[in-house]
């Protein structure tokens, strides 16, 4: 349950108070002068007065887009952006075999290897950024952007740790950039309106909800063989923050995500598409953001997970995880089972033939089946009760076609994201909350208000890393 505690009041030194105004007065330089002209949040990264930045943009013409990975998923996400008409005038990849496609089909966008040096040489041209690199890079990139004042498009798991997670909410908070994650299920028709259906209390309470993967992963162990690295590879820079290791294909370009110190397993790969659902309906970015009536200096998440083993190294291949999440305010506490390797039990789902993917959540009055991995897909269970609902509550979150138009609309000030770092990042956190809690036989109590498990240094050490010399935030 949530612990509330009370925090004694400060007086305010009246002396220093009326210095401070007297300093702000005599101050001739505006408040967006003095954002161009200086370092944002004392990471030494600079937004030059010449700079082009989300707070200047003309809302009528093209955004100028940047891409940061470029090859599979990112080549995708550049479709994504450029059938809408936006210019691309930027691509940076470590991987230049992989990002052979996209360097054709863009031939007007510069190329790099570096984001770093990309934001050095072009930061003046760049609107907005799409994050498409392995999970432990993407942490360093959006970061690197947002703090420039730039848009943010980021594939899911928005980072590879609880932390990073963490910051990057609040740093897109302090530059008021747009920023969405790229768990594209969420501008499906079917998610927003299984969402809404949840919050009419169509289904009843809900103290019991569900989320299934069909796979985990295994085991890892690093290779001892020493291979030579591809000429077309900057192995330095695909390594970016992660501890120094040899270069081996078992790392690249296939492998990276069943290793933790790279990917973020099936439970980061997916959890933020087939959690989706769960996420929203019972609103568990609340636990991360309490409504002012409710807030408490402590919300704490209980995580116990029976994993197959527990692997420093790689994933288990199967797992049970127990998370216990507090009330919401008037919402009642949930018990959420996030299971891979197995499909529902049969009494669960009401006579319905169930998939190996999905959600469901589980009411007083029925419950709400999500049967794909994207949340496209809905059923209210059972069948037979609801087979003759039609309609329900008016439509109340707004519909939407395309997750990459809506970011655009945002970036030139047309709308919100419905999957901006405000959700996507707290639910990045549950989901590698969970991550965590395989190497761990204890249950980890996590306090989601100062980011900090209660009850084991070393799983608290462990919601973040160590980011190798010459890479920092």
């Amino acid at each position: 349950m949530a612990i509330i505690e009370q925090t004694a009041g400060t007086k305010t030194d009246v002396k220093t108070a009326r210095q401070d105004r007297t300093m702000k007065s005599k101050s001739a330089v505006s408040r967006r002068r003095f954002l161009r002209a200086t370092a944002f949040g004392g990471t030494g990264l600079l937004l030059l007065p010449h700079s082009r930045s989300a707070f200047a943009y003309d809302a009528n013409s093209k955004l100028n887009v940047a891409a940061i990975g470029v090859g599979g998923r990112g080549g995708d996400d550049l479709a994504g952006v450029a059938k809408l008409g936006e210019n691309i005038v930027a691509l940076c990849d470590v991987d230049q075999h992989r990002a052979e496609d996209s360097i054709k089909k863009y031939p007007a966008a510069k190329i790099f290897t570096d984001f770093r040096r990309m934001f050095d040489e072009m930061g003046h041209r760049i609107d907005a950024v799409l994050v498409c690199t392995p999970d432990h890079t993407h942490a360093l990139a959006a970061a690197t952007a947002i703090q420039r004042g730039k848009h943010v498009y980021c594939e899911k798991p928005l980072t590879r740790t609880v932390h990073e997670a963490r910051l990057l909410r609040f740093l897109a908070q302090k530059h008021k950039v747009v920023t969405q994650m790229g768990n594209q299920g969420s501008s499906s028709d079917a998610l927003r309106r299984a969402v809404e259906l949840a919050w009419s209390g169509m289904i009843g309470e809900i103290r019991q909800a569900y989320v299934w993967f069909p796979s985990g992963n295994e085991p890892m162990t690093r290779p001892a063989d020493r291979p030579p690295i591809p000429a077309t590879l900057n192995w330095d820079l695909w390594l970016g923050p992660a501890e120094w290791r040899p270069y081996s294909p078992v790392y690249v370009p296939e492998k990276w995500r069943a290793w933790r110190a790279f990917g973020s397993g099936v439970i980061g790969d997916m959890g933020c598409h087939t959690g989706n659902l769960m996420f929203r309906a019972l609103k568990l970015d609340q636990l991360w953001s309490p409504p002012k009536e409710f807030a408490a200096k402590r919300v704490v998440i209980r995580v116990e997970t029976l994993p197959s083993e527990r692997d420093d190294e790689g994933y288990p291949r199967s797992m049970d995880a127990l998370v216990e999440l507090p009330a919401r305010g008037e919402l009642p506490p949930v018990q959420l089972t996030v299971q891979t390797s197995c499909l529902p039990s049969p009494d669960l789902m009401l006579g319905y033939t169930q998939d190996k993917w999905g959600d469901l959540l589980v009411g007083s009055k029925g419950s709400i089946y999500s049967r794909d991995p994207w949340n496209t897909n809905f059923v209210l269970l059972p069948e037979e009760k609801f087979k003759d609902v039609k309609h329900g509550p008016p439509q109340t979150i707004p519909a939407n076609d395309d997750h990459y138009r809506e970011w655009i609309e945002a970036c030139k000030g047309n709308g919100k994201t419905f999957s901006s770092f405000e959700m996507g990042g707290p639910m990045t956190e549950l989901m590698q909350l969970i991550n965590l809690a395989t190497l761990f036989e204890e249950a980890l109590e996590y306090d989601t208000q100062s980011g900090r498990i209660l009850n084991s240094k070393r799983a608290n050490q462990l919601l973040g890393r160590e980011y190798r010399r010459g890479w920092s935030i």
